[in-house]
C-alpha cells in the first residue's frame, strides 16, 4: 500500500482510460450503449457505473471518490453536489419515520436546518446534547434510536466530541455512528481509525481547497455506499464532471496544503492568545484548550480553524467591535466557507443569525465578539500584522 501523499495523486488511476497523465474531465450526460444488451443492462443497474449515464457514475467522479476512500481508510465513498447532499443524503439512507437521532448543540447552521425543519416533518425524532459530555450521548439512547451524528471540532466553537466513545456506544447499541470530518480534514483525524461508521464532508473545503468548487462526499462501508447511491438517484445531488475534476486537483496537494496551514494556525493562535484585546482563543492545538488532551489523542494536527472572542464590555460593544475588526483586515477576506490557500474571517453572530435564534446561539457559544478564523498558507508574518493592524 502506497503512502498517503501517493495515493492523493495516483489512486483511482484505473478510471482513466486515457494515455493523459491528468485525468480528463468526462464532461457527457449520456454514454453510447453497447450492442450487448447483457452488458447494457449491467451498466443500467450496477452502482455508480462510469459508462451510462451521469447521474449513475462518471469516470472522473470515480477516480475522485478512490480517492476519498483511501483518505478516509473506508471501503467505499460516493461524491456528491455539495456538502449538504452529503449530509442529507447519507442520513436519510439510515433513517426513517419513526426513528430517532442523537446529535450535539453545535453543529454546521446547514445540518442543523436540516435536523430541525427537514428531519421533523417527516416523523424522525431528534436529541440534541453537550458534545463535551459523554454521558448526555449515552442517557439519551431511546428504543428507536438509529444514528449518533457528531461533527468534530465543532463549526464554529472548536469543541471536540470523543470518537472512540461515540463508535463504542454505536456498536454496543446496533447504532450506526456518522461523523463530519469537514473541519479536521482526513489529514489531520480519520474517524474510521476509531470505528466511527460513516465519514461526511463538505468536499467545498479542505479537499477541493481553493475556493473555486462545491462538493460533498460519504465515506464508509460498500454496501452502505451502494444504498446511498440509489438514495442520490431520485435526490439528484449529482457533482459535476468539471468540480470532480477540480476536486480531485485539489486532492493532490492536501496533505502539504493542510500541513502547512496548520502551522500557520497555530502560531497565529499563540500569538492571538497573548493579545490584551482577545478575550478567548479557542483552537484544539493549543495547551489551553479544555479537551487538548483528547484533540491529541485522536487527532494528527490541530486545523487552521480556530475562532477568537474579543474584549467588550457588553454585547453592543463587542458586536461593534467585531465588525471595526473585520473591516480593517485586508489579507483576511470576509466571507463564508473555509479550508482555501486564502485566509478568511467571518462573524459567526451574523451568519448564523437568520438560523439561530438568542438561546440556540448561546447554546453553540456564539456570542456578539466572536471570530471564526480560516487560515490559509499566506506568509505567517503578514498573517499576524494583518491582525495587529487590525485588532489597533
Amino acid at each position: 500500500m502506497a503512502h498517503l501523499e501517493t495515493d492523493l495523486i495516483h489512486k483511482g488511476s484505473e478510471f482513466n482510460e486515457s494515455k493523459a497523465v491528468v485525468t480528463p474531465i468526462y464532461q457527457t450526460s449520456t454514454y453510447i450503449a453497447d450492442e450487448d444488451l447483457t452488458q447494457y443492462i449491467t451498466a443500467a443497474s450496477e452502482t455508480k457505473h462510469p459508462g451510462f449515464y451521469h447521474r449513475h457514475g462518471n469516470p472522473t467522479n470515480s477516480q475522485a471518490a478512490a480517492v476519498l476512500a483511501s483518505l478516509e481508510k473506508t471501503e467505499d465513498a460516493l461524491v456528491l453536489a455539495t456538502g449538504m447532499a452529503a449530509i442529507s443524503t447519507a442520513i436519510l439512507t439510515v433513517v426513517k419515520t419513526g426513528d430517532h437521532i442523537i446529535t450535539q448543540h453545535s453543529l454546521y447552521s446547514g445540518a442543523m436546518l436540516f435536523f430541525k425543519e427537514f428531519l421533523s416533518d417527516f416523523g424522525v425524532e431528534v436529541t440534541y446534547v453537550d458534545q463535551k459530555d459523554n454521558q448526555a450521548f449515552e442517557k439519551a439512547i431511546q428504543p428507536n434510536t438509529k444514528l449518533i451524528y457528531v461533527e468534530t471540532p465543532s463549526n464554529p466553537n472548536l469543541d471536540i466530541t470523543d470518537l472512540a466513545f461515540i463508535a463504542g456506544l454505536g456498536k454496543k447499541g446496533q447504532i450506526t455512528t456518522m461523523v463530519d470530518n469537514t473541519f479536521a480534514s482526513p489529514i489531520n483525524q480519520t474517524p474510521a481509525d476509531f470505528g466511527i461508521d460513516i465519514i461526511v464532508h463538505s468536499a467545498t473545503k479542505y479537499l477541493g481547497g481553493h475556493s473555486d468548487l462545491t462538493a460533498g462526499a460519504v465515506c464508509g462501508r460498500k454496501s452502505y455506499i451502494n444504498k446511498v447511491w440509489r438514495r442520490s438517484l431520485v435526490l439528484g445531488g449529482s457533482l459535476s464532471p468539471f468540480d470532480s475534476w477540480l476536486l480531485l486537483r485539489g486532492m493532490k496537494t492536501l496533505a502539504m496544503r493542510v500541513r502547512q496551514i496548520n502551522e500557520n494556525a497555530l502560531e497565529l493562535a499563540q500569538w492571538l492568545d497573548k493579545h490584551p484585546r482577545i478575550k478567548k482563543v479557542a483552537y484544539v492545538g493549543l495547551s489551553s484548550h479544555p479537551q487538548y488532551a483528547l484533540a491529541q489523542k485522536q487527532m494528527n494536527g490541530g486545523t487552521g480553524m480556530l475562532c477568537v472572542e474579543l474584549s467588550a464590555d457588553h454585547d453592543e460593544q463587542a458586536y461593534s467591535y467585531a465588525q471595526e475588526v473585520l473591516n480593517r483586515l485586508t489579507i483576511f477576506a470576509n466571507a463564508a466557507s473555509l479550508g482555501g490557500v486564502e485566509s478568511l474571517v467571518v462573524h459567526p453572530a451574523s451568519m448564523w443569525g437568520g438560523h439561530h435564534d438568542k438561546d440556540q446561539k448561546q447554546t453553540s457559544g456564539i456570542y456578539p465578539g466572536l471570530i471564526r478564523i480560516s487560515v490559509g498558507i499566506e506568509n505567517i508574518e503578514d498573517l499576524i500584522k494583518d491582525f495587529e493592524t487590525a485588532l489597533g
